[in-house]
């Protein structure tokens, strides 16, 4: 194998510090990247080997079947997370190619940002926090275990200035202005990724450290705002009357308008701004959503009752099962013991089992699950159980 000259090192150096050379002065650069451990590459920035690292994460596909906002119907067009979070990318990267920032750390932050997330969406992540916080006192957020699954589950030793990023991405609150925190150290960012758990309010008080970050928490909203309309709407018929409150009412309007206005108030400042008008109607079209969209019965129609019970049921079969260490249980054959988890995850957990840790771990695992892998777990170790009735799916060709 040919290894790299001095001369040719020295190319690849000048072609990251030319393209670095027309970035904004509030833009984050490759030498500001900070990471728990050292880890050279010739070939690319250290952002980049983020993006790597989050692609070729095994979790990273798993987001393929887990659903934003509808869950029970067979369509191939409704919104699934590995499509939003490339939308969050592809909006993110629009924003930041205008105003000269970091494309890479913000593709990084982008991709990677869900990767945490439960199946069943949000409805998901309330009732394992619930089941959590029950047995241990702590919270579980998505954001926070997006980190947790590249950081400690996967191992994949990305930089703090992307983890920070992710942690911090949840925007839903609409703001008119979006500006930075001062940048962490390592030590600084396990701290807050810590308080988190501790205290639920600290979500809430989170900022992106980088302006890139800053760009993917709003992003965010803008992706899902037009898009879950669109499901609504165009894919599953809903007769709801949404209206344009002035950025449009399509998925490409709203898009448009938001990206334009954002360059057009942001450019030559160390902080995103959004216009008064952009603001309040980014304010009405989310509490319009809410009303119309997420609290409608399509959107939340066979979860109480069917989805958080089998919730309860898995969790405290598995914790009783992981205390027992039954190598047979699923937590064992589809998890622990399949290669799916790093190393250094199975190596926390083969020492004393407290019950934290057992906790972490079944949260961990049920946390991964697909929405399909999740219901089939629950046929698969209770088939006569009433509860499977609970559930059922609208066809392709049912009324």
């Amino acid at each position: 194998m040919k290894n790299f000259t001095d001369a040719q090192i020295a190319e690849l150096n000048k072609i990251t510090a030319s393209t670095e050379e027309l970035y904004s002065p509030f833009a984050c650069r490759s030498a500001q990247a900070v990471r728990k451990e050292n880890y050279a590459d010739v070939t690319r920035p250290p952002f980049l080997v983020d993006v790597d690292k989050i692609i070729h994460c095994p979790f990273f596909n798993r987001g393929s079947d887990k659903t934003q906002v509808f869950s029970f119907y067979k369509n191939d067009d409704i919104t699934r997370r590995s499509s939003h979070v490339q939308l969050v990318s592809r909006i993110s990267r629009t924003i930041g190619r205008a105003l000269r920032l970091n494309l890479d750390l913000i593709e990084a932050i982008a991709i990677g940002h869900d990767i945490g997330h439960t199946p069943f969406g949000h409805r998901g992540e309330w009732y394992l926090d619930a089941l959590y916080n029950k047995n241990t006192g702590r919270y579980f957020n998505h954001n926070v275990h997006s980190v947790r699954v590249l950081q400690k589950i996967s191992n994949s030793k990305l930089t703090v200035q992307t983890l920070d990023g992710i942690l911090c991405h949840c925007g839903e609150k609409v703001n008119g202005e979006y500006r930075p925190a001062p940048q962490k150290s390592v030590e600084e960012f396990e701290k807050t990724l810590e308080d988190c758990y501790a205290d639920r309010e600290v979500i809430g008080r989170l900022r992106p450290s980088t302006l890139e970050g800053c760009v993917v928490r709003l992003s965010d909203m803008v992706a899902y705002l037009g898009k879950d309309r669109q499901d609504a709407q165009f894919r599953l018929k809903m007769r709801i009357d949404l209206h344009d409150f002035g950025i449009g009412g399509s998925n490409r309007e709203i898009i448009k308008n938001v990206v334009e206005d954002v360059v057009a108030n942001s450019m030559d400042k160390p902080y995103l701004s959004i216009s008064p008008d952009v603001f309040e109607a980014l304010k009405k079209t989310k509490d319009e959503n809410y009303d119309k969209i997420y609290k409608s019965k399509q959107a939340t129609a066979q979860y109480e009752d069917g989805v958080k019970p089998m919730f309860e049921r898995l969790y405290y079969r598995f914790l009783e099962e992981l205390d027992k260490e039954d190598k047979n249980s699923l937590i064992y054959v589809n998890y622990l013991n399949d290669g799916i988890v790093s190393k250094n995850y199975r190596e926390l957990y083969r020492g004393e089992k407290s019950g934290l840790i057992l906790n972490d771990v079944v949260c961990d695992f049920m946390a991964s699950m697909t929405d399909d892998y999740f219901l089939e777990a629950y046929r698969h170790l209770y088939p006569d159980d009433k509860l499977n009735e609970k559930v059922k799916f609208v066809g392709y060709f049912d009324e």
